[in-house]
């Protein structure tokens, strides 16, 4: 797979990204009147299952934070902190997708530039 492609694929998680999630944190907001972080963190620890959901993409994000925090450093990545940012605000379900979209390209441009 080429690095175009594997940007289209990225580019298309991240769309989808922001719809799977936004669609209920909308609905969410919409039942509370607003946006509450305490009762969004409260409705995921209804059941076991969810629990397990919720514990499972808390790690997978703190992960992702470690990580892209010293890969954006190795290949000089700039506004980092950006991602971090928009990992709590949007969803690390687009913001990982993302990460991983801009660091194609950037080791297409230092390959390009090779």
């Amino acid at each position: 797979m080429t690095s175009r492609s594997r940007q289209g694929v990225y580019a298309i998680l991240a769309v989808a990204g922001i719809f799977v999630t936004w669609y209920y944190n909308i609905q969410f907001m919409q039942q509370y009147e607003g946006f509450s972080g305490l009762q969004f963190i409260t409705d995921n620890y209804v059941n076991p299952a969810s629990a397990s959901i919720a514990n499972d993409i808390t790690i997978v994000l703190l992960t992702f934070l470690f990580w892209s925090f010293f890969e954006a450093r190795k290949l000089g990545m700039r506004h980092w902190w950006l991602y971090a940012v928009l990992s709590f605000c949007i969803a690390i379900a687009f913001t990982l997708p993302l990460f991983m979209l801009m660091r194609e390209r950037r080791l297409a441009e230092a390959q390009d530039s090779a």
